[in-house]
């Protein structure tokens, strides 16, 4: 996977998020719609989310968790030069 786009956010202490991004598979499936979210323990990604008839927001796309390590180093990486 890679990043295909990344739109960085102005800081904020209401909004913890820092950064919006898309991706691509090696099969060229691009994914909308993802978050770097700036967390009390630093940053981190989320995937893109619905929310639910009961009021809760549910993952739409569902990274493996050994994917999300790596996704999310090149993500912070990205953020970093754009910011």
């Amino acid at each position: 996977m890679k990043v295909v786009r990344i739109n960085p956010l102005q800081a904020s202490s209401t909004n913890k998020t820092a950064a919006f991004f898309d991706i691509q598979t090696a099969e060229g499936i691009v994914i909308k719609g993802f978050k770097l979210i700036n967390g009390t323990h630093g940053l981190f990604i989320a995937p893109p989310n619905q929310k639910g008839k009961d009021g809760k927001y549910y993952d739409s796309v569902v990274i493996p968790k050994e994917a999300v390590e790596g996704l999310q180093k090149a993500v912070i990486e990205e953020y970093n030069k754009a910011s």
